[in-house]
């Protein structure tokens, strides 16, 4: 699942942990999008992943605030 940002995160994390509330910008996600084929061979996604731990306080905070406001609306 993918945030405006780029942020991203498997569905279960999301569904479950999440709220559906970007942990870093507070937006919501969607479905990634795939990439075609004949692009993927021109243009590969990276194989170099970005840890970025959460700050599982200052998430809740944000979480609280966001998770009930429908993500086009945040």
């Amino acid at each position: 699942m993918v945030c405006s940002f780029e942020c991203t995160f498997c569905r279960t994390c999301v569904e479950t942990l999440l709220s559906n509330v970007c942990p870093n910008c507070g937006g919501g996600f969607e479905r990634r999008p795939v990439r075609p084929a004949r692009m993927l061979a021109k243009h590969p996604g990276g194989t170099t992943p970005v840890f970025k731990p959460i700050d599982p306080r200052s998430f809740a905070k944000l979480q609280a605030e966001q998770r009930d406001v429908a993500p086009h609306l945040r």
